[in-house]
């Protein structure tokens, strides 16, 4: 069983958790490409069997989430989990359309971002969260991330709250986001609920819930129909065929001449048979990742 499954993460289960329910479910080798929030529900890609050595070809996916904005109170972890650390007014005027729409439209582009002191961020090898819960004070490093998109969903000037999309690049916090969209609207607030809806080309709406893979567990035809197989996961790489003659000493790591290939990552076949992927580096490929079954 090799390949992706896509799983709708229910909150209050870590990604790990949903790891070993589906090892546990599918009696296979199961990773994923990256954790989503214990609160967090939404698209988890996880892989399984062979399709766990495909994990560097997934893990720099732009994602799109559905977030809730809480205004007026600061969290310690910038989400439901934490302590109230500060709580201020919120101006009933910014609960408009127009309003809203043009502060969201700010965030829109490249920034610096400050991760959230509760995060696996490491700093001198130890875990940001490691320190908080400890509280040690260390200093936060900002990274680089891109807002693509972020759109007005929803608002709720009784409970003071915003939901909204937003498509960004991978490092994104949206707890971070949230409470800066918070401060640019003159209070603060924190992450109350998070929806992930795409990662990639992952979808919700082909996502499955552990419910439904564990009541399917013995009908092998669904479960393939969930499946993503290895040869999909590398359907943007372009095509390389290696020759029944050369086979051996490419399986066995011998870099192959080739002819009028650009440098780059390539599906590779042999008798029009999936082996895994190459790569070309002047003018000769190298296995990459090969199959079992290769």
């Amino acid at each position: 069983m090799n390949g992706i499954i896509i799983i709708n993460k229910p909150k209050n289960l870590t990604s790990n958790n949903v790891v070993n329910k589906v090892k546990h479910i599918l009696n296979c080798k199961v990773g994923h490409t990256g954790t989503l929030d214990p609160n967090a529900t939404g698209v988890l890609p996880l892989l399984l069997g062979d399709g766990t050595k495909f994990s560097k070809y997934l893990i720099n996916h732009d994602k799109k989430y559905r977030a809730t904005l809480k205004l007026g109170i600061k969290m310690s972890t910038a989400d439901v989990e934490g302590e109230i650390i500060e709580k201020k007014d919120v101006n009933d005027n910014i609960f408009y359309k127009e309003k809203l729409e043009s502060t969201l439209k700010k965030f829109i582009g490249k920034q610096t971002q400050v991760p959230p002191i509760y995060s696996a961020i490491k700093v001198d090898g130890k875990k940001l969260y490691d320190y908080a819960r400890k509280g040690i004070s260390v200093e936060v490093p900002s990274r680089e991330i891109e807002i693509y998109g972020i759109n007005l969903i929803d608002y709720n000037k009784q409970e003071k709250t915003i939901v909204f999309d937003v498509e960004c690049s991978k490092g994104t916090y949206i707890r971070s986001l949230c409470e800066d969209i918070a401060e640019e609207l003159n209070t603060v607030g924190y992450m109350l609920d998070l929806e992930r809806l795409i990662v990639g080309e992952f979808k919700i709406e082909d996502s499955i819930t552990i419910d439904e893979l564990e009541s399917n567990s013995n009908n092998i035809d669904w479960i393939n129909n969930h499946i993503i197989s290895a040869e999909d996961i590398m359907s943007k790489y372009p095509r390389f065929d290696i020759p029944t003659k050369k086979l051996e000493l490419f399986l066995n790591g011998v870099r192959l001449d080739v002819d009028n290939k650009e440098d780059g990552v390539y599906k590779v076949y042999c008798n029009n048979v999936f082996l895994g992927s190459g790569v070309v580096l002047d003018a000769r490929i190298k296995r990459d990742i090969i199959l079992n079954n290769g």
